[in-house]
């Protein structure tokens, strides 16, 4: 998977986000997974990990013709299930309030946490 891809379909979702170098990001994954329609890359889900019991859940997305069909719940269960066979115990998530019913179909419950920003807003 190319950086390309990866700002091609970010761009779909997020039109006014600045494009980035991916390899990084990936290299330092505990596992992700992406969706190929025509060789075209239309969905992906990155899972980072602590390096102990618990795993976090980032950069869910899927291109908007894709939608509503089920492809982001497929993924996110199946990072699910590659999280869990090298070892993750928890899955954390952070979404905005629109994507719960989303995320609650993917099997997540609602928790109470905490969010520091560490820069500066834009």
């Amino acid at each position: 998977m190319t950086d390309a891809e990866l700002n091609e379909l970010f761009d779909s979702s997020w039109p006014d986000r600045e494009p980035s170098s991916y390899a990084p990001v990936l290299a330092r994954s505990l596992t992700w997974i992406a969706a190929r329609r025509a060789g075209r890359l239309v969905g992906f889900v990155n899972v980072v990990g602590d390096g102990g019991v618990h795993a976090f859940v980032l950069d869910t997305t899927v291109h908007p013709d894709e939608r509503r069909q089920g492809l982001g719940i497929r993924l996110v269960r199946a990072a699910a299930a590659e999280a869990r066979a090298r070892g993750a115990e928890w899955l954390h998530v952070d979404y905005e309030p629109h994507l719960e019913p989303f995320y609650k179909q993917c099997g997540f419950r609602r928790t109470t946490a905490g969010l520091l920003r560490l820069v500066p807003d834009p």
